[in-house]
């Protein structure tokens, strides 16, 4: 069997932050407590939100994301020859019909790249340590490789530290790839890249942004699977592979839309992974027709349950929609997911924690009555 998943139950990764873990970061950020009180704070918020996954019958945990203020900076800021500059300013876009005004970092090279320490390593020893469900297994989400170039574009790689672009991606590829066989010799063997820059081609308006970033909005989806391929380049064999299509997740508004069909027969052939989680819960994200293009042996977890909006999904309209999605794949190659994580950033969606339980129990429902 193909499907490499632990479960046709599956999440994107993070999980609204306990006011605990809040009051600690905004506690060391005014120099109150050290590093050492907020980990210790993180710690005690993780063990209980792998206890609070395992009872809903997740069988890949996460950490939440505790430890983060935002699902990209965090770890690629750990990279020497990174740093963080102001990010594009946008309209998110929300089912309220207010735009939020946000500009999320984007990271500019200023040196080589390097991956010069674990970075990952510590975080994921801790969550395993509490993970004990049979059948569970501890999930590593990371930012994509791509996050590195797409929003700042050339012109964020000097040319003094990069003549060539290849030299660049060989660079971003070996340091992504050094972390993941840090993180598979500490046992890891579920690793999930986060990336928004496939999802942001799909959608017309960032796809006419790239192009005058001085990029070819067709053929940089090739860059890109060679270079996530790259990142994963030694990784052992059992180790699950996957990546997430976000197309922005801000307080319950969004970035960007349209259907997958600009990127969907590249990705889903040129990028080796066994899994693409793909966000499908409402119009924006287009119909399932781009999932013809996925091959034997790969799986697509489909994001059909809200992270935006507390209101919740029924189980017939999530089964109606996922016999729509057979029509296009294999029924044995679908699984089922909420569309996106439910903090992105540390600010978190706006819907509470009973109904992020709601959601998680209800894809765990579904996914067992659809598939057994």
């Amino acid at each position: 069997m193909s499907f490499k998943l632990p479960s046709r139950a599956d999440h994107v990764g993070s999980f609204l932050r306990p006011k605990s873990v809040i009051e600690a970061r905004d506690a060391r950020a005014a120099g109150e407590i050290d590093a050492a009180a907020l980990r210790e704070a993180e710690d005690a918020g993780i063990a209980e939100l792998v206890k609070w996954q395992e009872s809903l019958g997740l069988k890949a945990i996460t950490d939440g994301e505790y430890r983060r203020k935002f699902f990209h900076t965090d770890f690629l800021l750990q990279l020497s020859g990174v740093e963080e500059t102001g990010g594009i300013q946008k309209a998110f876009k929300n089912d309220s019909g207010k735009e939020v005004q946000f500009a999320p970092p984007k990271m500019i090279i200023t040196g080589k790249v390097r991956h010069e320490k674990p970075i990952q390593r510590a975080d994921y020893e801790f969550l395993a340590s509490q993970v004990s469900a049979p059948g569970a297994m501890a999930k590593v989400a990371i930012p994509s490789p791509t996050m590195l170039h797409f929003r700042a574009g050339r012109a964020g790689i000097p040319e003094e530290a990069y003549p060539d672009m290849q030299g660049f991606y060989d660079d971003v590829a070996k340091a992504y790839s050094e972390e993941i066989a840090d993180l598979a010799d500490a046992g890891c063997r579920y690793v999930q890249f986060d990336d928004t820059n496939l999802a942001y081609l799909c959608d017309t308006g960032h796809r006419e942004d790239a192009k005058n970033r001085g990029m070819d909005p067709d053929s940089i989806t090739h860059d890109y699977a060679k270079l996530i391929n790259a990142s994963f380049a030694g990784a052992p064999a059992d180790m699950v592979r996957t990546m997430h299509l976000c197309r922005g997740n801000f307080r319950s508004s969004w970035a960007a839309e349209g259907g997958y069909d600009p990127v969907a027969e590249v990705m889903f052939n040129e990028c080796e992974l066994d899994a693409f989680f793909l966000e499908y819960d409402d119009a924006r994200s287009g119909d399932f027709s781009p999932l013809r293009f996925l091959p034997k042996g790969k799986s697509v977890v489909l994001g059909l349950v809200s992270t935006k909006l507390g209101e919740q999904e029924s189980k017939d309209d999530i089964k109606r929609r996922i016999d729509e999605a057979a029509k296009y794949t294999d029924l044995d190659q679908l699984a089922l997911s909420p569309q996106c994580g439910f903090a992105s950033t540390v600010h978190g969606n706006d819907i509470t924690t009973q109904q992020q339980a709601d959601k998680i129990r209800l894809c765990v429902e579904v996914a067992e009555e659809v598939w057994g």
